[in-house]
Parts: C-alpha cells; sequence; structure tokens
C-alpha cells in the first residue's frame, strides 16, 4: 500500500501536510456542506458539494466544462458514467484537495481509470494522479504474479475505459512473463525450437503439475484468461502444459452443470450463454498434444457440450480427442446420457459410435504410416486393441438393457468392434444375450441378426454349454455352436492320438481354445470324452424337437381350410430346404455320434408290389 500526500496547499480550510485522523473525519465532511462550497458535482445518484480552484486545478475534464460554461457562475457539474462511480471519484476529490488515502492492489485499477477520465495528467498539474498510479503499477503491483492478476481481475469491471490506459495489455504482459521465467514448461528461447517435438513427447511419462498460480488465473474472465494464455504461449510456454490450467478453470466455471444425469438442469438463459461461451473457449485452448489431458476431462467436457448445445464443431472436437485416447478409457466415460426429448434411448449411442469410428480411422492410419515411413515408427500394440474391444463390448452389454435401443443401433455398434481384438466372443455372447433378454418381442429374422454379429467358433468351452442350454438363442445358432464345439473337440482328440502323449499340435484354426489343453491331453481326456457325450445328448434332444415342430405343422396344415387335399397316408410330405435340414444333414454325413444313420430313400419309399396289391 501506499499513502497520497500532494503536500502542497489548497483552499480547504484547516488541510496541512500531516493531518490527524480527527481532522480527516472534519474535512470530510466539510466537503459535504453546502453553505461553504460553491460549486455540486453529481455522480450518478450522490451529490458532492465541493469547492471549484482545487478541482479545477487538476482535473482538467473539470476545467474544460467549467471553461467552456455560458454560465460565469457554473453551480452544478454532472459527470456522468464516472468509471468506479462515487467511490472513486471521492478519491480524486480526496487527491485534489490533498488528503491521504491508501493505494493498492484493489483500488489501484479504479484509480488508473478515473484518473484518466478527469484527465488528471501532468499537463494540468505536476505529479498528479495519472502519473502517480502508473509508478504505483510499476513498483509495486506489477512486480508480483498476484498483484498482476488482482489489478487484471479488477481492471475487468472498469472496460472499455481500462483498455484505452492499456491497463489490461500491461497485466497480461507481466502475467506472461512471471508465470514463463522460472516455469520449467516454458522454452528457453529460439535455440530449444529444434528439442519441442522430443520435449512434447514426453508429456507421456511426466504429466505437467499444476503450479501454485494457476489457481490465481481462475479468478479472470474468460476471455481475458483466454489472452493471458496466449500470451504465456507466445514468450514460449509449452501449450501440453496448459493443460491442468485448463481442467482447474473448467471445473471451476461450469460448476452447477448436470452432466451425469438425465434431462438439463434448468438454468436463467444468460447463464446458459456464459457458460456456452466459457466452454466453446475452453476446448479451443485444449493442447493439440495426445495424452494431455485425462478421457474422463474430455468426457465431462462433451456432457457439458451436449447439454449446453454448444456449436458441432466443438462437439466433434471432443469426440476426435476422446477417439485419440479410446485405449484409456473407462466405461463411464462412454456412459454419456442423451439429452433429446423424442422418447429414444437413455444413453448417447450415436456419439460413442463417432468415437469409435474415429479411434478406427486413427488406427488405420497408423497401420498405413507403418508400412510406409521409417523403421522407427512403429503401430500402436496390440494390448490397445484389446483393451477397446473388451471396452466396447462392455458398453454393448450396458445399452442392451435398453428397451428402446433399436437392432440396428445394436448391430452398428457391434460392427465397429474389430475382430482382431477379440480374442474370445464371450463379452459378445454376452452382450447378445442380454439384449435378447431384454426385448423378448423380436422376431426371428431380427433375433438371426442380432446373433450374427459374433463368431460361433470363437466362444469358450462355458460360453458353448451356456448358449446350448439358451432358449432365447435361435435354433440356427445353437446348432452353428454344437457343431463347432464338437469339431473343436473331435481335432484336439485327434491331434492327442497322433501326437502322443508328450504333446500335442492344435491346428491353427483351434489353437485360441487348446493352448491349455494339450499340455495335459492324458489327464483331461476323460473329460472330453464326458463332454463330448453331453453334446450329443443336446444334439440329440435338439433333432427330437426339430422333429416335434415339423410334426405340429404338418397337423396345422392338414387342419386348415386348404387340407381338403387328398394328401396319400402312404407318401410323406417333402421337407422343406432350410438351413436345419442343411445343417442336420452335414451332421449325419459326419456321423458324429458312431450311430449308422438310416437310408431316407427306404424309408420315404413303401415296397411297390405292397403299393399297387389288389388283395
Amino acid at each position: 500500500m501506499a499513502d497520497i500526500n500532494d503536500g502542497e496547499k489548497s483552499t480547504a480550510p484547516t488541510t496541512t501536510a500531516n493531518m490527524s485522523s480527527k481532522k480527516k473525519e472534519l474535512l470530510t465532511s466539510a466537503l459535504k456542506r453546502t453553505s461553504e462550497c460553491d460549486v455540486s458535482v453529481r455522480v450518478g445518484e450522490v451529490s458532492f458539494s465541493l469547492h471549484k480552484f482545487p478541482l479545477v486545478s487538476k482535473c482538467g475534464y473539470i476545467r474544460k466544462l467549467v471553461s467552456e460554461s455560458t454560465d460565469d457562475e457554473i453551480s452544478v457539474i454532472e459527470l456522468p458514467d464516472v468509471p468506479g462511480g462515487a467511490e472513486a471519484f471521492e478519491l480524486a476529490a480526496k487527491f485534489c484537495y490533498g488528503i491521504n488515502f491508501e493505494i493498492s492492489t484493489e483500488n489501484i485499477a479504479m484509480l488508473r481509470c478515473v484518473s484518466e477520465y478527469l484527465l488528471m495528467t501532468e499537463e494540468y498539474a505536476i505529479g498528479n494522479l495519472v502519473g502517480r498510479t502508473d509508478a504505483y503499477l510499476n513498483e509495486v503491483a506489477l512486480k508480483s504474479l498476484a498483484g498482476a492478476v488482482s489489478v487484471l481481475h479488477t481492471a475487468e469491471s472498469f472496460l472499455p475505459i481500462a483498455e484505452k490506459v492499456k491497463l489490461v495489455s500491461r497485466c497480461i504482459d507481466a502475467i506472461a512473463y512471471m508465470t514463463c521465467k522460472d516455469s520449467q514448461f516454458c522454452l528457453s528461447g529460439r535455440s530449444d525450437s529444434g528439442n519441442e517435438s522430443l520435449s512434447s513427447s514426453a508429456v507421456y511419462q511426466t504429466k505437467p503439475i499444476v503450479d501454485w498460480w494457476a489457481e490465481d488465473l481462475t479468478v479472470l474472465r474468460i476471455d481475458t484468461f483466454q489472452r493471458a494464455l496466449i500470451a504465456m504461449m507466445a514468450r514460449g510456454f509449452k501449450q501440453y502444459a496448459l493443460g491442468p490450467i485448463l481442467m482447474l478453470y473448467a471445473q471451476k466455471s461450469l460448476r452447477g452443470l448436470e452432466t451425469f444425469g438425465k434431462g438439463r438442469k434448468k438454468i436463467e438463459p444468460r447463464q446458459e450463454h456464459e457458460k456456452r461461451v466459457v466452454l466453446e473457449t475452453i476446448v479451443s485452448l485444449l493442447p493439440r498434444e495426445k495424452n494431455t489431458m485425462s478421457v474422463s476431462f474430455l468426457s465431462m467436457l462433451l456432457r457439458a457440450a451436449k447439454n449446453l448445445e454448444t456449436t458441432v464443431a466443438c462437439q466433434l472436437d471432443l469426440e476426435k480427442r476422446m477417439g485419440l485416447q479410446l485405449a484409456q478409457a473407462v466405461l463411464d466415460d462412454l456412459l454419456i446420457p442423451s439429452y433429446s426429448f423424442t422418447g429414444d434411448t437413455l444413453l448417447d449411442v450415436d456419439t460413442v459410435q463417432r468415437i469409435m469410428m474415429n479411434y478406427l480411422e486413427c488406427h488405420m492410419d497408423r497401420n498405413h504410416l507403418s508400412f510406409n515411413a521409417d523403421d522407427e515408427y512403429a503401430s500402436p500394440p496390440l494390448s490397445d486393441l484389446e483393451r477397446v474391444g473388451k471396452l466396447m463390448e462392455n458398453y454393448l452389454a450396458e445399452i442392451a438393457t435398453d428397451r428402446n435401443l433399436s437392432v440396428s443401433k445394436f448391430i452398428g455398434i457391434a460392427e465397429l468392434i474389430p475382430e482382431q481384438s477379440r480374442i474370445t466372443e464371450d463379452g459378445m455372447y454376452r452382450a447378445v444375450d442380454i439384449y435378447l433378454k431384454a426385448h423378448p418381442g423380436l422376431s426371428d429374422m431380427e433375433k438371426k441378426k442380432v446373433c450374427s454379429v459374433m463368431d460361433c467358433q470363437k466362444l469358450s468351452r462355458e460360453a458353448c454349454a451356456h448358449a446350448a442350454q439358451n432358449d432365447r438363442l435361435p435354433v440356427q445358432t445353437v446348432v452353428q455352436v454344437l457343431y463347432y464345439e464338437q469339431q473343436r473337440l473331435r481335432d484336439v482328440m485327434d491331434g492327442s492320438l497322433i501326437g502322443g502323449e508328450s504333446s500335442v499340435l492344435p491346428s491353427k484354426g483351434n489353437n485360441l481354445y487348446s493352448t491349455d489343453i494339450h499340455h495335459h491331453v492324458p489327464d483331461e481326456l476323460s473329460i472330453l470324452r464326458r463332454q463330448n457325450e453331453e453334446l450329443k445328448m443336446e444334439l440329440l434332444k435338439l433333432k427330437m424337437k426339430l422333429k416335434e415342430i415339423e410334426t405340429s405343422t404338418m397337423k396345422a396344415t392338414t387342419s386348415s381350410p386348404m387340407g381338403n387335399i387328398s394328401i396319400s397316408s402312404d407318401k410323406p410330405p417333402l421337407p422343406r430346404k432350410s438351413f436345419i435340414n442343411s445343417v442336420s444333414k452335414r451332421l449325419g454325413k459326419l456321423s458324429p455320434f458312431g450311430v449308422t444313420p438310416q437310408n431316407p430313400k427306404a424309408r420315404a419309399k413303401p415296397a411297390k408290389d405292397r403299393r399297387h396289391s389288389i388283395s
């Protein structure tokens, strides 16, 4: 703080260089007494009774008003739009009367603006208020980061005159200089630009730590905050290190938004507009380097963008960023609520679909570069693909319970999951089973489409055992599961007999399942035989069910109005050609149960001599 004391004698009574507090109070009250003053200054709704001479001697604006007035004895002066209002003018009037008062970082911006408005420059008096405030800014306020931020925050209330006197730009330059002076995330000079790529890649291993001053910047208005960050980057501050600062600002400014529940939380239109501008500005400032922002933070921003209905470009930018880092996401990051009130799904499935497409495009581009670029470039490891595949399977199982989820949307999400990312189809089978359970009214054709997204050959033994007894699955899918499981077990057993007890070499198509079997084949042969017998029984039961269905179909056809057509009792109807019949014929040819199938022709054609017998 600093004390203002002009040191000059003025016409105010009982005014000296060193006043006691009691005399100050007496003088302040004297300023308001109209009986001893010759002019009344109105600032808004407040009226000040003062003397012309001390005001005219230091205020160029008031001097011009008095000199240009046609009335020689002007008694009322109107001062509209004074920066800081009556409080600021009272301090300026005290300065004109030579009364001491304290200058601090809280009122320096107000004093600098009101002194500019009243034209209290060196042209009208030496050591005027403009010079005093500039000296305090240069020597005290802008010497510390906290002081510069405080002055800048206060100056936001005095725009545009604060911009006119370059108070805002001076504070921003001081902030940028002090933050970059000792920061580890600032380039020292132009010579370090060659190592920028190396330093930016180091963010993947060591993420920037939030500096102590980051919390101070969150009090600024969004436009001022943006200018401060741009000035910092112009001085060499690395962009990826802005991530923690942006996170702090977003968490503070977007507080109160409903980003996890269904529907929008009602807020005032003006406040909603302000938050929308804040969010769009933060997204535009996000670092372009990968892995600088957590996926959970990006998901929070995307939820807020959906809630506030930001621009499409803003939402697509966040979706693309999430797609680039999808391998780091968890299931909660993808559970974005749908804010549309059209009776659609509870979760925003279309947004997640676009995020997954962005990930696949990035993965394809990397694979393309890995074949055409230098050997130093490596494609992302397979573990990332497996992690994303597992994540999307869990997401598919999560949204499968939604009764409003259509078959086309379910299949659209499922088809985006790369096959190479799925070691087994257990996760996909779980999602399909949940969807069929939550949608019991699906037709057979729709069930077939849903089940077509999984590969029955890649189901584990536990999943196959469950699918064989699952009544919700279509019959064709159950037949496929039983067929592939039996073929896999036969291949394993054949391999064990050929390779002996020491080792078994599974075929290429079955190595995903038999890796843990061939180590102890002699010990597990009995288990495999037992499971094979169980599968045989299940297949026999399935064939029995098929025969019952065919029999009931024949009876329904006979009892129908078209049943008056004569059908020979000794000539059964021709079976319909379907996928079930074709699979059954293939299974019969393979003779998996060791039973020789009967000749259908011999069973279908009776003896000619009996058919045409007269007796």
